[in-house]
């Protein structure tokens, strides 16, 4: 099939979109030759136009490219991808490395098994990228001051504060926790997507997303931590992070995730081993609605520890080292055994 070609997109379907390369009823498609490939306004504004116009953004570079731990978060959800320019021909998606297609004014898959591309280029590291995906929720106030759970979570396992966050990269702006939160409340009720960014002696990015729901205003954060070796990283301090956020900062939930990928955590368009989880942690608002009885007596080899307050406390969920894929199986069986409904009493 032929590729998309530069200029190819109707005028109604261009007007709501930054000047682009390519637009069709599905399919916003950006054609870039960078090396490295970073979440930038304009790309953010081709992402919020897809959005708004019920279309996906397919990023098309060469074999060489990488892309920044943002734009990787950021094309994560489908229908968006990353598609490379397979040098023997076709294309691949960069990050599962199924072949694509230029069929019906988008990129469709058009087989199961990888790319030789993409497989050819995978080498063993020692190097490592600890992520810790969660949430903290709070009640809607004017003293609220949004940024700190992230800044908690930097400082406990890093020692140092973020330097900087932006709506896009490169970022711009030091870190200001009342920055943020100002931004954030202009934009209300309409979620804000932030960066943010360390030191570049301690490789750590985030992306952070601000949005009102039922609950209260929610912070979903997903850090990211590049190490040199297995042994650098500080998985034995997770548990007393957790303490932390369940303590100070309305965590909700938090799952962190060991795997072997580059430390400077950008993302090449080859095969990576997935990221295996390591621990699991439950807030208190969730432990008290599933019941400490239940919470606390998961079918999974170590039992948890609670975290926080022992009058309301958080659940931490230890899940392994980070080198055993069954830990999936387990993060499943506690995943389901948490959302079994409590028995009625007779």
């Amino acid at each position: 099939m032929s590729a998309p070609e530069a200029g190819s997109a109707d005028d109604a379907a261009e007007s709501a979109f930054p000047p682009l390369d390519v637009v069709t009823d599905s399919t916003a498609v950006v054609l870039t030759d960078r090396w490295l490939v970073p979440l930038t306004a304009w790309i953010s504004g081709v992402l919020r136009a897809a959005a708004r116009t019920d279309r996906a953004v397919h990023v098309v570079t060469q074999p060489h490219a990488r892309l920044t731990f943002p734009l990787r978060t950021a094309l994560g959800p489908a229908p968006n991808r990353w598609v490379v320019h397979d040098p023997r021909g076709g294309y691949y998606d960069g990050l599962s490395g199924v072949p694509l297609a230029w069929q019906n004014g988008t990129f469709m898959p058009t087989g199961d098994t990888p790319a030789d591309a993409f497989t050819a280029g995978a080498a063993p590291t020692e190097q490592r990228q600890l992520t810790l995906a969660f949430r903290t929720v709070h009640t809607p106030d004017q003293r609220l001051v949004l940024g700190r759970a992230l800044e908690a979570a930097w400082r406990h396992l890093t020692g140092a504060p973020p330097i900087g966050w932006g709506t896009a990269e490169p970022v711009n702006l030091p870190w200001s926790p009342q920055q943020l939160t100002d931004l954030a409340r202009d934009r209300a009720p309409a979620p804000t997507q932030l960066v943010v960014v360390g030191a570049s002696d301690r490789t750590a990015i985030a992306t952070q997303r601000v949005s009102r729901t039922t609950a209260g205003v929610a912070e979903d954060i997903r850090l990211t931590l590049g190490y040199e070796h297995p042994q650098h990283v500080p998985l034995d301090a997770l548990e007393s992070l957790a303490a932390t956020l369940v303590t100070e900062h309305g965590l909700t939930t938090m799952l962190a995730t060991l795997r072997a990928a580059r430390r400077d955590l950008t993302v090449p368009a080859h095969w990576e081993p997935p990221p295996v989880p390591v621990s699991f942690t439950l807030g208190p608002r969730d432990v008290r609605t599933i019941g400490l009885a239940i919470a606390s007596r998961p079918p999974i080899e170590t039992p948890p520890r609670p975290v926080g307050s022992p009058a309301a406390p958080g659940l931490h969920y230890p899940l392994g080292g980070g080198t055993q894929p069954s830990a999936w199986t387990a993060l499943q069986r506690l995943g389901a055994h948490l959302r079994t409904p409590t028995p009625t009493p007779i």
